[in-house]
């Protein structure tokens, strides 16, 4: 429990993929390795008609990147590697071949937005704040960016960026990253399941090329996550990174 855990569950077409971490649900590289295979292995499992992403407890959707395994990366090897787990959540979602819905229950930080971002539909109760606070760590959303850019545009993206602040669940509806918000989270899991049951009824064949429709222009993102990667896990190792992982760590 201590380094968190992935489950999948699967029953009537309907996928759910739920992920928790004893640390208001941050990722180390372990789960998001498991995140990825889990979406990788539903992509091609003809019984998961739709997949849920989703986290356990009723207040941190995702804290982002654990800081836990930020204070051990050492050099650029180390930093590229945590920050593709990243990249490799993201590609994996758009490449899957069925539509993902984003159950987003509480705060979402940095990568965790990137996963509402990734998502084809995202469903938020009235809790759902977001934060891009990369800046503040020394670095920058250069992994999660494209993906929150095309859901929200550059200059809402610019803002997220640039101010590092909270902003609220009807704050990310008006600018597209939200698709609806709920009062609770009884409505909110109400709404989730209703849609699952849905589209688990749709053409999969009319879903996998509605898909590709959808995603035009992102072919590229294998190279670019990647190189995106690279800055992060250049910057990470920085002074200015690690004393503020740990001055974060000491509070």
């Amino acid at each position: 429990m201590d380094n968190g855990k992935v489950a999948v569950n699967l029953y009537q077409g309907i996928a759910t993929v739920s992920f928790h971490h004893p640390k208001s649900n941050s990722l180390p590289s372990k789960l998001l390795k498991e995140l990825t295979e889990a979406i990788n292995k539903l992509s091609t499992n003809k019984e998961a008609r739709v997949i849920i992403i989703r986290s356990e407890g009723d207040k941190t959707f995702c804290a982002g990147a654990s800081f836990d395994e930020l204070t051990t990366i050492k050099n650029m090897k180390n930093g590229k590697d945590f920050f593709m787990g990243f990249a490799n959540l993201l590609n994996a979602m758009r490449k899957c071949p069925k539509f993902i819905i984003a159950r987003i229950q509480g705060k979402a930080v940095g990568g965790g937005v990137g996963i509402a971002a990734a998502a084809d539909y995202t469903l938020a109760s009235s809790e759902a704040s977001v934060r891009l606070s990369e800046l503040l760590l020394g670095i920058g959303p250069f992994v999660v960016g494209p993906a929150i850019e095309r859901k929200v545009g550059k200059t809402a993206f610019v803002t997220m960026s640039i101010d590092a602040e909270w902003h609220d669940a009807f704050w990310a509806k008006q600018n597209g990253l939200f698709t609806k918000v709920f009062a609770n989270n009884h409505d909110l899991d109400e709404a989730v399941a209703a849609l699952a049951k849905k589209l688990s009824g749709f053409n999969l064949e009319a879903i996998e090329q509605l898909k590709k429709v959808f995603w035009e222009g992102t072919e590229d993102w294998d190279k670019l996550l990647e190189q995106r990667a690279e800055i992060s896990g250049k910057l990470i190792q920085g002074e200015f990174s690690q004393n503020y992982v740990k001055l974060f760590k000491e509070k």
